[in-house]
C-alpha cells in the first residue's frame, strides 16, 4: 500500500508542476516586445500606443515593451508639425496553450485578471502615412 500512496504523491506532484509551467501567470512577463514600422512614412512620425494597461510614445521604426492586455492595442500618429493624425488598432490574442492549464489550478481567474495569457503581434505596420 506505501508504494501506491508514494506513486499517486509523486504523480500528483508531477501534475501540479505541469499545471504551473503552464500557467501563464507565472510563466510570462507582463510587457511584451512590440515593434513598430511605417515603411511608407516620414521619419519623424510621432506615435502613441495605448490600452487599458497604459501608453507608450515611440517613432517608428522602434521596439516598444507593450503591457499584455485582453484590450485592443490603439494607435496614433501626428506627422512633423502635427498637421495630420493617422490610428490604427490591433487586436490582442490568447497565447495558445498558456490558458489550459491555468484552468486546472484556479479556473483561469488569476489569468484573466493579469492578461498574460494575451499578446500582440510581435511587428505592427502602420498602415497608410501621415503627410
Amino acid at each position: 500500500m506505501e508504494k501506491a500512496a508514494k506513486w499517486k504523491k509523486a504523480a500528483g506532484g508531477t501534475v501540479v508542476a505541469l499545471a504551473a509551467a503552464r500557467c501563464a501567470t507565472i510563466s510570462n512577463d507582463p510587457m511584451i516586445p512590440v515593434t513598430f514600422v511605417a515603411p511608407h512614412c516620414e521619419p519623424d512620425l510621432q506615435c502613441t500606443a495605448t490600452n487599458k494597461r497604459g501608453s507608450w510614445p515611440f517613432s517608428p521604426p522602434q521596439t516598444v515593451m507593450i503591457r499584455r492586455s485582453d484590450d485592443t492595442l490603439r494607435i496614433q500618429c501626428k506627422a512633423p508639425g502635427g498637421t495630420k493624425t493617422l490610428t490604427h488598432a490591433v487586436t490582442s490574442e490568447m497565447e495558445h496553450g498558456k490558458m489550459g492549464a491555468s484552468i486546472l489550478l484556479d479556473f483561469g481567474i488569476t489569468d484573466s485578471i493579469t492578461d498574460k495569457h494575451r499578446k500582440y503581434a510581435a511587428q505592427v505596420e502602420i498602415p497608410g502615412c501621415v503627410k
